[in-house]
């Protein structure tokens, strides 16, 4: 009879580090309620682990030895056990038992401890530790076969010298119960180790299959589940047929017998199997419905060495894959403006030019920039832009615009370009408004001209090939400049050309008045100067 196989304290404590399980979704960790919550203290989880392991293999063991004496005693059609044979049975099987408790239980934890020291001792797996983790359930399992056998052969040899007419029905019950032990011993040690191998596995996920593959898994827990134990039936059928002194009855309830436990444990190998190869799968299946919902940051334990556990780890490259793309594409939105990075990315531009557009321009340059950089610490002036630009930025995305380029001490918004607004100028004029009423109250250190222009301009990227820009080009970037310059010495510092106001709504448009009419630098046509109503003129 096969013994326990213990496997002494795990200190798992960091197993569910980095997204054991999959927080927030239907599956539990690692695929079951039974290991606990994640994030638990290591010494509950390695109680929970060694107690789990501990009990089931136990459990298993019990069971088989149940079987065999059921089987051999009652079950399998022979001449009973008498004389010296019940005798020795009674005095080896207690023994054996208590000595296969004992050796199994050295023997199991010693492994076990050595395969797991580096959990034991809080550290960093090396790639030897890996991979002996992920052999404890084979070790362990290879135990129990060792067991078995010994049990197998020690009771076979008892019948050949004590009583012959049952080797059979000795060897084949006791091997029997021990093909199936051991199946079910692999699959609830596996399970009951997944959070060491998801500790084992989570800073170098496997790149290839450790160990035997899903396929030659499922394969090996058929035979050893069902083919095995079906091909012992069929030997006793063909066994009472060469005996030819077996009635129908003890034949039908041999069979009937026999096939049950085939079924049962059958069953019980298969379902486990299947929880071993659904569990990775859901976690997958959850993490990836996360992503869906836009959490990025998800991540899922690998705890398998075979190709479940390189999915959950393509998963997480994956998943980090776009994070990092998603990083980037922040990066990428702070730098050109969130519209003119949704629009490139949706439309796959990567070209030099573009496109005449009609658009609103505003201007923003501060009053008196070479006075402020020269009286004031670098770092102060730092401060002293970030606040004002924040302005600028906070009412320019306000009303649909984009903050084209910051040129040292100004900033240039775009309206109408690249995404079309229904009044690109009407939005401008409220957008230069409200930065002017705005800075004064908040960034009082900084006064600002502002000049806001409309018309058509080439709206693309300008530049090389390896590294250009968007922006806009055109008369009324150039007039809302000149505007702007002029604004410095308006009240109010804030001013429009006629162009501007006149595309804009009437309701904006309302807003503002004709001051005076001049001839901007750089320009051979004369501009007519439009304010807020109720702000003085402009001075010449």
């Amino acid at each position: 009879m096969p013994g326990q196989a213990g496997t002494g304290p795990l200190a798992a404590g960091r197993a569910g580090a980095g997204g054991a399980g999959v927080p927030g979704s239907s599956a539990a960790p690692f695929g079951s309620r039974l290991l606990g919550p994640e994030g638990q203290h290591g010494t509950v989880l390695r109680i929970r682990v060694q107690g789990l392991l501990t009990t089931t293999l136990v459990t298993t063991n019990v069971i088989g030895a149940v079987i065999v004496v059921v089987l051999s005693g009652f079950v399998i059609p022979g001449p009973p056990t008498e004389g010296p044979m019940l005798l020795a049975l009674a005095i080896a099987v207690p023994a054996y038992v208590l000595g296969a408790l004992l050796v199994g239980g050295i023997w199991g934890t010693g492994r076990a401890l050595r395969a797991l020291r580096w959990a034991i001792e809080q550290r960093e797996p090396t790639a030897a530790d890996r991979r002996a983790t992920l052999r404890v359930p084979l070790n362990l399992t290879l135990m129990q076969a060792f067991l078995w056998g010994a049990a197998t052969v020690l009771f076979t040899v008892l019948a050949i010298v004590l009583q012959p007419e049952l080797v059979f029905a000795v060897g084949f019950t006791v091997a029997m119960a021990g093909m199936v032990v051991c199946a079910n011993a692999y699959l609830l040690s596996e399970f009951a180790l997944r959070p060491v191998s998801a500790r084992a596995l989570q800073d170098d996920p496997p790149g290839q299959v450790v160990g035997a593959g899903v396929q030659v898994r499922m394969l090996l827990f058929w035979a050893l589940g069902t083919g095995v134990p079906v091909a012992g039936v069929v030997m006793v059928a063909l066994f009472a047929m060469a005996r030819q002194n077996v009635t129908s009855d003890q034949l039908a309830i041999t069979v009937v017998v026999l096939g049950g436990i085939v079924l049962v444990f059958g069953l019980l190998v298969m379902v486990f199997n299947a929880r071993a190869t659904v569990a990775p799968i859901e976690s997958v299946r959850d993490a990836l419905a996360r992503v869906q919902r836009g959490e990025l940051d998800t991540e899922i334990p690998v705890y398998d060495g075979t190709e479940l556990g390189l999915l959950q780890a393509g998963f997480n490259r994956m998943s980090a894959g776009l994070r990092e793309r998603e990083r980037i594409r922040d990066l990428f939105g702070r730098h050109v403006g969130q519209k003119v990075a949704e629009v490139a990315v949706a439309a796959g531009v990567e070209q030099l030019g573009g496109e005449v557009h009609e658009v609103a321009v505003v201007f923003v340059d501060i009053v008196g920039s070479t006075t402020l950089a020269a009286t004031r610490p670098p770092t102060e002036v730092v401060e002293l832009l970030n606040r004002f630009f924040a302005v600028v930025v906070d009412e320019v995305d306000a009303h649909g615009g984009l903050v084209n380029k910051f040129v040292g001490d100004a900033a240039l918004a775009i309206f109408g370009a690249p995404v079309d607004l229904d009044d690109d100028a009407g939005q401008a004029l409220a957008t230069a408004r409200a930065i002017a009423a705005r800075l004064p109250v908040e960034v009082p250190e900084c006064a600002a001209g502002i000049g806001v222009a409309a018309g058509a301009a080439v709206a693309g990227n300008i530049g090389d090939a390896r590294r250009f820009e968007y922006t806009v080009i055109g008369d009324p970037v150039n007039e809302a400049a000149r505007l702007t310059e002029l604004a410095k010495s308006v009240p109010g510092r804030l001013v429009a050309s006629r162009c501007a106001v006149e595309r804009a709504g009437e309701r904006e448009a309302a807003r503002w008045t004709a001051a005076d009419t001049v001839t901007l630098r750089g320009r051979t046509e004369e501009t007519t100067v439009m304010v807020p109503v109720g702000s003085d003129a402009p001075a010449e």
